[in-house]
């Protein structure tokens, strides 16, 4: 044995005890050890995989070496989402509190001396406007501004069906507006809110024209009931009620075809969908 390198004796019982040195003992053979390291990692260089493998550990650390390109880390989406959505504590959000505060207050005044003292009527009236008016600035300022919230989508609607549901009730108590129209109004109001949470999986029905056009008529003939009008007013206010009415009605009808329409069209996605899936 005294005619054997001791090198390659040390590489022959190297590569009899782990398998891992076979490369090394090939690199000793004339090829660079980082040209064997770069075999081994398939072409890319050692620099390159340790990287990678780094960054798929290290949070925040946008991962690559994917055949989709660059993409953020777990849970990037989430916190992206939380920092993007806007503060409870804003002027929106404000006035959709101060409607529903306003009701409390109104209702108080609708029915103080029995609901027929002229100048209680009168103050009732100018709570009821200023709910009105808020409820048309409130939504222009959270998407104009992006002070959209989720209190705010919750809120808002409550604020609205709060207010007009007060005025009508205490006008049917005092026997100024008949029950069937409350129940009317009340009852679409009502039934289009939860027809909505019924097809929000197909997809959210936008807000029509003749549906702004119906509140800003059913605000108009509340609001002029609220007042002691007497005269040719009493009987203007009695046409404008009749339109909110009718516009309540037709609105109504309308909110349930777009309904139907949006469900079916839903329905035919996904079936289209699992189709393409299982094919």
């Amino acid at each position: 044995m005294t005619g054997v390198p001791a090198s390659a004796a040390g590489g022959t019982s190297s590569a009899n005890d782990a398998p891992a040195s076979a490369g090394s003992g090939a690199a000793s053979g004339g090829a660079p050890s980082g040209a064997m390291s770069g075999s081994v990692s398939g072409g890319v260089p050692s620099g390159g995989v340790s990287a990678g493998s780094a960054s798929s550990d290290a949070p925040g650390v946008v991962e690559s070496g994917l055949p989709g390109g660059p993409r953020p880390a777990r849970g990037a989406k989430v916190v992206a989402a939380a920092v993007n959505q806007a503060s409870v504590w804003n002027i929106a959000n404000f006035l959709t509190m101060l409607r529903l505060l306003l009701v409390p207050g109104f209702v108080a005044l609708m029915l103080a001396d029995g609901g027929y003292d002229p100048a209680m009527r009168s103050f009732a009236w100018a709570a009821f406007a200023i709910a009105m008016i808020t409820d048309l600035f409130d939504g222009h300022l959270a998407r104009t501004y992006d002070l959209v919230t989720d209190f705010g989508k919750i809120a808002d609607p409550i604020a609205d069906k709060a207010i007009m549901g007060a005025a009508l009730i205490c006008l049917s108590s005092l026997g100024d507006l008949p029950w069937w129209v409350t129940v009317v109004i009340l009852g679409r109001e009502l039934g289009i809110t939860l027809l909505r949470f019924l097809v929000i999986r197909y997809g959210v029905i936008p807000a029509s024209r003749g549906g702004k056009l119906k509140t800003l008529t059913q605000g108009i003939a509340v609001g002029m009931y609220v007042l002691a009008l007497t005269g040719w007013l009493a009987t203007l206010r009695f046409w404008v009620m009749a339109a909110a009415v009718v516009l309540t009605v037709l609105t109504g009808l309308d909110y349930v075809r777009q309904a139907i329409v949006l469900r079916r069209q839903g329905i035919a996605e996904r079936a289209a969908a699992s189709e393409e899936t299982e094919a």
